[in-house]
């Protein structure tokens, strides 16, 4: 013990106490506000925080929910990244079981023949020895806090890959949620052009006995039956689509969706509720993605202490305890007791660099963590500030293209009115007709793609879960 005291005093001496490195949060790589353009789509003042909302609670249409619940409990991502939880989780018990000793209980038997030529007896002789005893296997005494190190940069990578399950929770309710609307939005396009077909089918026919009696052109006839085919294209793209949304949202759902889930239109769709952006270092705490960049920026700084810890002795401890004997009768005697203490340090010299190096790796992996971190802050403004700023612009386009809908549906009125009454030409009627339909197609897609731009704000704020 004076041995081993004299080395660790002389290791004190030649290296000094380690510096533990602590962890300081990188500064905001963004600026503190959001653009002018992003902010006056900033949500309706005293509107909740998206961190603040469960999904339940923007989410508001029931049949929406189901389906979320059945992606939650049925997606294979999401159940890949939660069992990635768990194992991280374990790789975290076992790091910090190198801080406390092992003990183990033995058994053990020996028995061997000892010539007599060489034990000298006029015959030969069998020695047998029989041992119990309790062992502790060589623990580290973690003087220069190494293992602490480590156990530390285990917890932060077991926090981090909860953070990235939690992302992944989120960017899954997103998806399903965007698939679910799209799938909306071809039903409604279907039944839009179902009901373009049906008056398409009657102003032709209409204007097939009008030229059977001789009172118009093949012309206008022609017209009539290219504004039937096309109504018939629009609902033979929007049946095919249809199955393709269906196969999408039934794979992220991770098993079939009933059709009484689905909703026929996007009018059926509950709308979702206003949301506040915050200022742009709320998302530090509320974005999953930082929150995992940022524990797995401190894993590479506490690997650092490890690595820096390296450079200093590693002493280790072995003791057992038990008794021996060379029969069953004498074994649990008093006199049969033994024990062993073995103290180890190990001393580093020369290695040719090799922990040079690994310091080195660390204080990299430390440094590429900081631009990952920087870079997932940096995204997360750019998507939200895209966001905001789409926000805006999206409802006013809404509006001004309702105005137009409007307008165009009263010139289609004027126009049929006019060719019943022999003034104007078929051909007005069917402009005026097409320009309704595209402009009502254009609306189906105008509000999917608002509702979208919501799903979105609730991701790239980092909703609640």
């Amino acid at each position: 013990m004076r041995k081993l005291t004299l080395i660790l005093a002389l290791s004190f001496f030649l290296y000094g106490c380690p510096r533990t490195s602590q962890y300081v949060r990188p500064g905001l790589p963004a600026p503190p506000d959001w653009p002018a353009s992003s902010a006056a789509g900033a949500g309706a003042p005293g509107a909740p925080a998206a961190g603040d909302l469960k999904w339940r609670e923007y989410f508001t249409d029931q049949r929406l929910q189901s389906v979320i619940e059945l992606a939650l409990g049925n997606n294979r991502d999401l159940r890949a990244a939660t069992l990635n939880v768990e194992r991280v989780q374990a790789l975290y018990r076992i790091q910090r079981a190198e801080l406390y000793p092992t003990v183990v209980a033995s058994a053990s038997a020996d028995a061997y023949r000892v010539p007599r030529t060489l034990s000298g007896a006029d015959d030969n002789e069998t020695v047998a020895q029989l041992t119990v005893g309790l062992g502790m296997a060589s623990w580290e005494l973690d003087l220069f806090g190494r293992i602490r190190s480590l156990k530390s940069a285990a917890l932060e990578q077991y926090l981090a890959t909860e953070q990235a399950r939690s992302a992944a929770q989120i960017s899954l309710i997103a998806a399903v949620a965007n698939s679910y609307l799209a799938l909306a939005a071809d039903r409604e396009d279907l039944k839009l052009a179902q009901e373009t077909l049906a008056a398409q089918q009657a102003s032709y026919e209409l204007i097939l006995r009008i030229r059977e009696a001789g009172m118009t052109s093949d012309l206008e006839l022609r017209q009539a039956q290219s504004a039937v085919d096309a109504a018939r294209v629009d609902i033979a793209r929007y049946s095919g689509q249809l199955v393709v949304d269906e196969n999408a949202l039934n794979l992220l759902a991770g098993a079939p969706v009933t059709s009484n889930l689905l909703a026929d239109d996007l009018s059926n769709v509950g709308d979702l509720k206003e949301i506040a952006p915050g200022l742009p270092s709320d998302l530090l705490l509320r974005r999953p993605d930082i929150l995992a960049a940022e524990h797995q920026l401190k894993a590479a700084n506490a690997n650092i202490n490890a690595a820096r810890a390296a450079f200093f002795p590693r002493v280790a401890l072995t003791a057992a305890a038990g008794v021996t004997s060379n029969d069953l009768t004498n074994l649990f005697k008093p006199a049969a007791g033994t024990w062993n203490f073995a103290p180890q340090v190990v001393l580093p010299i020369f290695d040719s660099g090799a922990r040079r190096a690994g310091y080195a790796v660390a204080t990299v992996d430390r440094d590429i963590a900081v631009a990952e971190y920087e870079k997932a802050i940096q995204a997360a403004f750019r998507e939200v500030s895209d966001a905001l700023s789409l926000r805006i612009t999206l409802t006013e386009q809404q509006q001004a293209l309702q105005s137009l809908i409007d307008t165009l549906q009263e010139t289609y009125r004027l126009s049929e009115a006019r060719y019943t009454g022999g003034i104007d030409s078929y051909l007005n009627v069917l402009v005026a007709q097409r320009s309704v339909y595209a402009r009502q197609q254009q609306m189906v897609g105008l509000r999917l793609a608002r509702l979208s731009n919501l799903v979105a704000l609730y991701k790239v704020l980092g909703g609640g879960v």
